[in-house]
């Protein structure tokens, strides 16, 4: 009963850390952006601007909800809630720290330790495609139409050198399992040291899934008007905005897990040794919500610093390097594992 307790508390508090950090994203977002165009950014509402996410939320509740007398009604409300959901799931299989002792039961700081946690992550990344899809189609909308179908066709592309990247992490540490990835990563023995390619590839392709630039062609303003979400308001409109951020924290997460440690740090032994259990517990936890940090700003300063690909560039670089390149670092992968063995 204690256990199941623990669970339930567990996904209490990760719904509520995913929602909290990607509403703050949206502050954080700014406020880089104006530090980097010498602008002091959102300072109204709330002492330096802290409230302005809980005003832009309650601007997204309070604006009129407009369905188009065209739109097919149940697949324009479904396609939002597709996903948000698909980005909340995420976050089930990511291990938050050690393995703690509580009950008498050895009980991991995560919600769902499943043997084939990275599938589970790469499959419902995939299915949050459909709800970009059916929002698209749903609106009877050219232009959302077109939005929706350069989605498609660039998360399709980019998922195939992701999960070829993914299999070069999975042949090193020989378990599909998050969790055993990142305890094969003790202190500093991380996957980013001998996967630097994979890595590379996947930071990329990370760009891509999350539509950041300048990857985010799905919703280019200035040729598809508003993209796939053109003819959305209110909080539906806020859902797909929203869920790219949440996405931002989940795949930042995961980049921290497959190939910087996860909660690994230097001198964690020596640390452990030195402290309680829980203290120990609650250390590792806030390293990697640290690297989850840097790595949600890496995003935010590539935004503000490169410009945008065109759609023919876009596919280029996936379809032509990065995919053979993520072949050529499986198959290095291979050999050096083969030869080692």
């Amino acid at each position: 009963m204690e256990l199941i307790l623990f669970k339930v508390g567990l996904v209490l508090v990760l719904f509520t850390l995913s929602l909290l950090i990607a509403a703050y994203s949206t502050y954080a977002e700014r406020k880089v952006a104006a530090f980097m165009q010498d602008r002091i950014g959102p300072n109204r509402a709330g002492p330096l601007g802290l409230l302005q996410p809980l005003a832009d939320g309650l601007k997204m509740f309070m604006k009129e909800d407009i369905i188009p007398a065209e739109a097919n009604r149940f697949l324009f409300i479904l396609g939002p809630a597709i996903s948000m959901t698909t980005a909340l799931m995420t976050s089930a299989v990511i291990p938050w720290g050690p393995d703690l002792n509580l009950f008498g039961t050895t009980v991991p700081i995560q919600v769902a330790d499943i043997n084939i946690g990275i599938l589970y992550v790469m499959g419902v990344i995939s299915l949050g495609i459909y709800g970009i899809m059916i929002g698209g189609w749903a609106s009877n909308n050219k232009y959302s139409l077109l939005g929706s179908i350069r989605a498609s066709t660039q998360m399709i592309s980019y998922e195939l050198a992701m999960g070829i990247s993914i299999v070069a992490v999975v042949m090193s540490t020989g378990s599909l399992s998050i969790g055993n990835i990142v305890s094969e990563q003790h202190g500093m023995s991380w996957n980013i040291f001998y996967q630097p390619i994979g890595f590379m590839i996947f930071l990329i392709c990370a760009f891509a899934e999350t539509n950041r630039t300048p990857f985010d062609l799905p919703e280019c303003e200035t040729e598809l008007v508003g993209g796939y979400h053109t003819e959305y308001s209110s909080m539906k409109l806020g859902f797909f905005l929203f869920s790219e951020y949440v996405n931002m924290f989940i795949s930042s997460a995961i980049i921290a897990c497959l190939y910087f440690g996860g909660y690994n740090f230097p001198f964690m032994d020596a640390v452990q040794a030195n402290t309680g259990e829980i203290t120990f517990a609650i250390i590792c936890v806030l390293v990697f919500l640290f690297k989850i940090l840097f790595f949600i700003f890496f995003f935010m300063w590539v935004r503000w610093t490169i410009p945008r690909f065109r759609f023919d560039q876009l596919m280029n670089l996936g379809w032509k390097i990065l995919l053979p390149l993520s072949i050529l670092n499986m198959l290095i992968t291979g050999f050096i594992i083969l030869y080692n063995n």
